[in-house]
């Protein structure tokens, strides 16, 4: 199968170049595309070096039927629906499609059944990083008894923003270890530094306090969760951390849920490890999930202070199931299903 990857140079781009080959993903011709000034790199692919080149117009994907985007909304819009009515599949990473009621947003181990069946292009939405990472322990849970609540706090990496966030964090934190924290002048998260702070505002705020990674959080869940009215609130946090985004989550049950009985559920549920043996020092760290695919959870406690409350600590590589890993997984899905050939 020949396969686009748009948006190829980015963090996420490039992760998706990595998990189509690590997954051994059936492609026969890999596509790499991005803006301008990223146009002329080279990416390596199953020993070969790529090359990258400036997506323009639809027509250039003629004949591919899979494309790969992660190139932002703006892109997204303009090209998406194009490409799909010359025939071309396409999952997208940004936000442009989330909300759209009749285009399924997907998060495999969550609600397949929200993929297309029949044969022929679609457009799927991939949900947003920290939403992923959720839903992937939240979901199992619901089999011990309706959730009446969710409270949620991320603790969100800057590998999230891009590869600019990334260097800024690397350069301010040479900075400061070289004396020269006075000189630091923020750009991608001006007005304040990244390096040793925590910034409680990932994109811009909204009428009502909140931001929109907060509300893609909530709207996100309630959409994949098929819950329209869950009560959701989120904090959505920027950390010095570069991958790896952890979650403080908070549930509220109809019925009684033990500690013992979440960690046996998630136990068994795919793409979760529990990691919560606080004895032994053991719980989840980003550095620990950075380059996997697995979400660890760990921190499960009874919260005294609600009825059939539940507390609990999760931690995932926002790049890859918070991002590519979750874009290939549908493809595969799509695979299996017929859709793609």
């Amino acid at each position: 199968m020949k396969v686009a990857i748009v948006g190829a140079t980015g963090a996420v781009g490039r992760e998706m170049v990595a998990i189509l080959e690590e997954r051994d993903f059936p492609v026969t011709e890999l596509h790499l595309f991005a803006s301008e000034r990223s146009a002329g790199e080279r990416i390596s692919f199953r020993g070969k070096n790529l090359p990258v080149k400036r997506l323009e117009k639809p027509s250039q994907l003629a004949g591919i039927p899979l494309a790969l985007f992660s190139a932002g909304a703006e892109v997204s819009r303009t090209l998406s629906p194009a490409l799909v009515a010359q025939g071309t599949s396409v999952v997208d990473n940004s936000s442009a499609f989330r909300m759209v009621p009749e285009i399924p947003l997907v998060v495999p181990e969550v609600n397949p059944h929200h993929l297309p069946t029949r044969k022929g292009p679609c457009l799927i939405a991939n949900p947003n990083c920290a939403t992923i990472l959720l839903l992937v322990v939240l979901r199992p849970l619901l089999d011990l008894s309706p959730l009446e609540r969710l409270v949620v706090t991320t603790f969100q990496s800057v590998s999230g923003t891009g590869r600019e966030a990334m260097d800024e964090l690397a350069g301010q934190l040479a900075q400061i270890l070289n004396g020269e924290g006075d000189t630091i002048v923020p750009k991608v998260y001006a007005p304040y530094q990244i390096a040793f702070n925590c910034l409680p505002r990932i994109d811009a705020f909204l009428p009502d306090g909140s931001t929109k990674e907060e509300e893609k959080m909530v709207r996100e869940s309630r959409k994949m969760l098929e819950i329209p009215d869950l009560p959701v609130s989120a904090t959505c946090v920027r950390v010095p951390v570069m991958v790896g985004h952890s979650e403080s989550v908070n549930l509220s049950f109809a019925r009684p849920v033990s500690p013992e009985a979440v960690r046996e559920r998630l136990s068994r549920a795919p793409g979760v490890e529990v990691w919560d043996d606080p004895a032994r020092e053991l719980y989840p760290v980003p550095r620990s999930v950075a380059g996997r695919d697995e979400v660890l959870v760990g921190r499960i406690r009874r919260d005294p202070s609600v009825a059939h409350g539940i507390n609990l600590w999760l931690t995932g590589d926002n790049l890859r199931k918070g991002a590519a890993t979750n874009a290939i997984q549908i493809a595969e899905l799509l695979l299996q299903k017929g859709v793609l050939s």
